[in-house]
């Protein structure tokens, strides 16, 4: 078994999914099928068992499966000390990023930190909560962003940034001129929203209980799946959203949305970095979460004035 096979077989077995497989490979579906067929007519074996479009892990598939995640693990070691020989970081860095705000803060904390180490590759994939805990946990992933805090034995983690939640309105809303409002007036709003699972709708929704605002009392006449669609459909003038900051940044740089104080409310949301303790580190890895550490508030100023369009003060 060569080592492209195997990695097919991994990412497979993690996706239960070849065409999400093939995604992450920049493969083709029938490539990997043709991978994971190659692997079980050579060793007489069935890897996975197929149920029309879905696929599951084989007895033998689940018992190989940490073996070859280790054997990945040692290549990826083994070629990071190659690379590094000389003494500088290179190599690839990974980063699972399940929350909006850290998908706008990722670029420029790895931007910053290519400019002190340009041999490093980076590459961010977008997951679910769950998908990166468990990928953090079984380390087939070295760091994940979050915006919920996981109590577990084998993580470890650092308040990466603190993100605010404001209330955007379209700019000709009768509360744009005024920019304040009582939490009472907000029942008689139409509101977008975020589907209730993200940790924004979470921390949201917690706050609004504080003020007697449950969920179902409030008027929602869309609901979307990512904040962005949210920004552009306050934009117009469907109704007012509550969205980060950061994503809301430009559109009220641009003057295209208003932000609204709401008298009493102040929220925020902590987006963590995590990594499992007992991982060996790729240097390129050990150095980004020092890196990160020791300059994120710099990092964070820079990138709210980079996505509102605003040149940062040397």
């Amino acid at each position: 078994m060569n080592v492209p096979e195997l990695r097919v077989f991994v990412t497979a077995a993690e996706e239960l999914n070849f065409s999400r497989a093939a995604a992450r490979l920049h493969l083709s579906q029938s490539a990997v099928s043709q991978n994971i067929q190659a692997i079980e007519k050579a060793y007489g074996v069935e890897l996975f068992l197929r149920h029309g479009r879905s696929v599951q892990l084989s007895d033998v598939g689940q018992a190989i499966l940490p073996m070859a995640r280790e054997v990945l693990n040692s290549i990826r070691l083994l070629e990071d000390s190659l690379v590094n020989v000389k003494g500088e970081v290179a190599g690839e860095l990974t980063l699972g990023c399940s929350t909006t705000s850290g998908k706008y803060i990722l670029p420029n904390l790895l931007a910053a930190y290519r400019r002190e180490y340009p041999l490093v590759r980076s590459r961010v994939t977008i997951n679910s909560r769950s998908t990166i805990v468990e990928r953090l946990i079984d380390q087939t992933l070295a760091l994940g962003v979050m915006s919920r805090r996981v109590e577990h034995r084998d993580l470890e983690y650092y308040a990466l940034f603190e993100d605010k939640i404001i209330l955007i309105v379209p700019n000709d809303h009768p509360w744009a001129h005024y920019g304040r409002a009582l939490p009472a007036d907000l029942l008689d709003q139409s509101f977008i929203r975020r589907e209730e699972s993200s940790g924004t709708s979470e921390v949201l929704f917690n706050a609004l209980k504080q003020q007697g605002i449950m969920p179902d009392m409030m008027n929602i006449v869309m609901e979307l799946g990512n904040a962005e669609a949210i920004e552009m459909a306050v934009e117009e003038g469907i109704g007012i959203a509550f969205v980060s900051e950061l994503v809301a940044a430009r559109g009220l740089a641009l003057g295209r949305v208003k932000k609204v104080d709401i008298d009493g409310l102040d929220i925020t949301q902590r987006i963590y970095i995590y990594r499992h303790v007992a991982s060996v580190f790729t240097r390129a890895e050990a150095r980004f979460w020092e890196f990160v550490q020791a300059n994120r508030n710099q990092i964070l100023t820079d990138a709210i004035g980079n996505l509102a369009g605003i040149t940062p003060v040397a």
